[in-house]
């Protein structure tokens, strides 16, 4: 009998913790899902990468040369970006100018010093002829002309010299005007050609 009451005991508390199983998992089931806290959370905008950089537009042709083109005809820019290369290359053809190599069609700057030393090369000797002619005459005024000649001279080969040096300035300012204003017909001229391209392809430039 104490047996069968054990027993009996046993299954009772087994069946007790059994159920109190079951209904903690329920419990658990029916529970909302936890929330993360903020610390947690992973803000859209850090999780996202970094935009890249929107690169440059591709520069055309046309801009390159310094010239705003319109398409008067609705030309489409893939349309307008082959026309400008045609022209392009048709201007080079027509006018022998590549504007991206424009050399200047003038002397340089040491050639035109050369020049003018070789335009110049008397001033010196000639100026203290002259120096030593004027010295002489106000020597003998003073009763010394020889005196008075070598100083003339002296003087007057100063005078040459400067002159000299300053007609060698003068050529080297020249030279580079001239050379900055060939660069800048030549441009002219290329434009010229590539615009008379670009308006009998029905464009509007400026």
């Amino acid at each position: 009998m104490q047996y069968t009451q054990r027993l009996r005991s046993y299954v009772l508390s087994a069946l007790a913790v059994l159920a109190s199983s079951g209904l903690w998992a329920q419990q658990q089931a029916a529970a909302p899902p936890a929330q993360a806290t903020p610390a947690q959370a992973t803000p859209a905008s850090s999780a996202a990468a970094p935009a890249a950089a929107a690169a440059p537009a591709p520069k055309s042709l046309s801009s390159a040369l310094g010239l705003y083109v319109f398409p008067a005809k609705d030309q489409t820019a893939q349309q307008q970006s082959g026309d400008e290369k045609y022209c392009f290359d048709w201007a080079k053809t027509q006018t022998g100018i590549d504007p991206g190599a424009i050399k200047p069609q003038a002397p340089d700057q040491q050639a035109a010093a050369n020049a003018a030393d070789d335009a110049t090369k008397g001033a010196r000797a000639g100026g203290a002829a002259r120096g030593a002619a004027a010295g002489a005459v106000i020597g003998a005024i003073a009763g010394d002309a020889g005196t008075g000649a070598a100083i003339g001279a002296a003087s007057g080969a100063m005078a040459g010299g400067s002159a000299r040096r300053q007609a060698r300035r003068d050529a080297k300012a020249g030279a580079s005007q001239q050379a900055e204003a060939s660069v800048a017909q030549q441009k002219a001229t290329y434009n010229k050609a590539f615009s008379a391209c670009m308006e009998g392809k029905g464009y509007t430039i400026k």
